[in-house]
């Protein structure tokens, strides 16, 4: 019996998820009509409360990216009998970028750029601000598949990696050296030369990272948030920054954004004054844009609905109550 897929709002191009599905999957998407009453299996990003109604045989729904929104969360947890299941197909490019962020931010690369494109050799001559990352320890704060790369790449530098996890007994220690529960970071930030960060954002973890969690981090430590913006709180960063506490920090993620297009040319990334620091490298939220992360993604969800179709547990089930 076939596996019934319906895709919400799918990419123009489904034909490579198609090829790589298994012949038992019916795959359907709302580019060619209404949702099946029979589909099994719903890809939405965001569904509404119709959209599962409109499946009565309904048993999960898979949300095609990293991170769940919301107010699907919300919903799910009104329809116990539906899992929820999202996607890691960005891991390799956001863990990328979070080592290409804390080598510029760590090596002060930004403001050496901009003095040298306006013909000023001066920093060369001057003593060096850049830390060097081997022997150094950093601290891994969200041990997923985002995480644990990172923690690869950063033992490649020669680093001693600690992670913290929600549930460190639940998963193999991997490239860290040192794997920890959420209570121990108090203990952990000091030993902490390196702080970065790649955790979803939920109520739990609004806020972690505070005045006082920034103190007591080594001084001249660098900081890397690919996560959320709001992990950090926003002052407490500015102010440890502009103090020359921390010594530096790249950032993927905003506490601002454009709310309608008009505004993409014009609206500051935070409420202060981040861009007059020269120890911040900027990212535009890009860490899992690549040239080929679509093709990733769909690898991904063809890798998920075959697992299912063959009769296995579908992957990366989310836990409602901790939100990812």
């Amino acid at each position: 019996m076939a596996t019934v897929v319906h895709y919400l709002k799918p990419p123009n191009d489904l034909a490579p998820l198609r090829t790589a599905l298994r012949s038992d999957i019916r795959l359907s998407s709302s580019a060619e009509g209404p949702i099946p009453p029979e589909t099994e299996i719903l890809i939405a990003g965001r569904p509404r409360a119709a959209d599962l109604r409109a499946c009565p045989a309904l048993r999960a729904v898979v949300v095609p990216w990293s991170g769940i929104p919301e107010e699907t969360g919300l919903l799910l947890q009104e329809h116990p009998h539906l899992s929820l299941h999202n996607l890691h197909h960005n891991a390799a490019p956001v863990a990328e970028l979070a080592l290409a962020l804390l080598l510029a931010a760590s090596k002060h690369l930004t403001a050496l750029d901009k003095a040298l494109r306006a013909d000023d050799w001066r920093p060369r001559y001057q003593p060096s601000r850049a830390l060097l990352l081997q022997g150094q320890t950093a601290l891994v704060l969200g041990y997923g598949a985002i995480g644990r790369r990172v923690a690869a790449l950063c033992r490649s530098l020669g680093m001693t990696v600690l992670a913290i996890r929600r549930r460190p007994d639940e998963v193999d220690q991997g490239p860290a050296n040192e794997v920890h529960a959420t209570e121990q970071l108090a203990s952990l930030l000091p030993r902490a030369k390196a702080l970065i960060v790649t955790l979803p954002l939920t109520p739990r973890t609004s806020g972690l990272i505070g005045a006082a969690e920034l103190a007591a981090l080594p001084r001249n430590a660098v900081l890397v948030n690919v996560g959320r913006a709001a992990i950090i709180d926003e002052e407490a960063l500015y102010e440890a920054l502009a103090s020359g506490r921390l010594l530096g920090a790249g950032l993927d993620v905003w506490y601002r954004y454009p709310r309608e297009e008009a505004e993409r040319a014009s609206t500051p990334p935070a409420n202060f004054p981040f861009s007059q620091l020269d120890n911040v490298v900027f990212s535009p939220h890009r860490a899992g844009t690549t040239v080929e992360t679509e093709s990733l993604r769909l690898a991904h969800l063809a890798q998920l609905l075959n697992a299912a179709a063959s009769g296995a547990s579908l992957p990366n089930r989310v836990d409602l109550q901790a939100g990812y």
